[in-house]
């Protein structure tokens, strides 16, 4: 499925983790904002924690604790306390709903893909915070690339997953210094307590069938089992790959792409009746 020009890639994904893993988005932002206060503080104090340097002028002295409440659920953050003086992440706490918005977005990107040093700068910059060396961002966005790592290769161990929905964006990333097209490949479920969950993510060159039938056998290696229905578009070599790795499944198109696809082969001024129709069909 082509995603209509407007979609935003990482609101979209960061919708889909609010709701889909809050307990992935609450872990990861609390780490975010744990190191990124830590660095902050690092700053302030001239050098690094437990670093002997001329350049010192305080030092770290412990942690106050701190809830943050988000749309996630309320974060237990961690505040560095200095010898002299105090420190205050005002970025964050007195500007909470834009704080929010930037840390989510970022986590979001950074998930879908890939974290970098330059992405982490932006984020920075975007909350205000000019003292962090280019090391200290490095080691923010290797922290949080470690943990976007282990949630996409995590085992599937919450099943069996009875519905799998599965679906495709088209996204626009820089590449060499110029624009293409790549496919974000994203598979949910429901496991056995009833809650959807995000099996996976994969970015490819192509939405084809290599690139799905890969996509679910590496979600079946890591222990996608009990599927008893997948939903998705009609894409042939999505439908290919999921009755190659899924046999037991039944497969079933979405009512969604279902009527976006009657309504680009309808003239607009058909469109009520023929949703009318649609609607008493289905």
């Amino acid at each position: 499925m082509t995603a209509p020009h407007f979609i935003d890639p990482a609101r979209f994904l960061s919708e889909q983790l609010e709701q889909a893993s809050p307990d992935l988005m609450r872990q990861m932002l609390t780490t975010f904002i744990n190191a990124l206060m830590s660095a902050e503080a690092e700053a302030v104090c001239g050098a690094e924690y437990g670093q002997i340097s001329a350049d010192r002028v305080n030092s770290r002295n412990g942690y106050r604790h701190r809830d943050f409440d988000t749309r996630t659920g309320t974060l237990d953050v961690a505040i560095p306390k200095l010898r002299t003086g105090t420190y205050f992440p005002d970025w964050l706490l007195e500007r909470r709903r834009r704080a929010e918005a930037a840390l989510t977005s970022v986590v979001a990107t950074c998930y879908l893909l890939g974290v970098s040093t330059r992405r982490m700068e932006k984020l920075v910059e975007s909350l205000g915070i000019t003292r962090l060396s280019k090391s200290q961002v490095s080691i923010m966005a290797k922290d949080l690339d470690e943990q976007v790592e282990q949630f996409r290769t995590r085992p599937l161990d919450a099943g069996p997953y009875t519905f799998v929905a599965a679906d495709a964006l088209v996204l626009k990333v820089r590449e060499g210094g110029r624009v293409a097209n790549v496919h974000a490949l994203l598979a949910t479920g429901v496991n056995k307590d009833g809650h959807r969950e995000i099996l996976g993510l994969q970015v490819t060159s192509a939405e084809d069938g290599a690139g799905w039938l890969g996509f679910f056998r590496d979600l079946t290696a890591r222990g996608l089992t009990g599927v008893k229905l997948v939903t998705s578009d009609a894409h042939a070599g999505l439908v290919a790959a999921i009755g190659a790795t899924l046999p037991g499944a039944t497969w079933q198109r979405c009512r969604t792409h279902y009527a976006a696809n009657l309504m680009s082969a309808t003239p607009k001024s058909s469109w009520p009746s023929v949703k009318t129709l649609l609607h008493l069909r289905l």
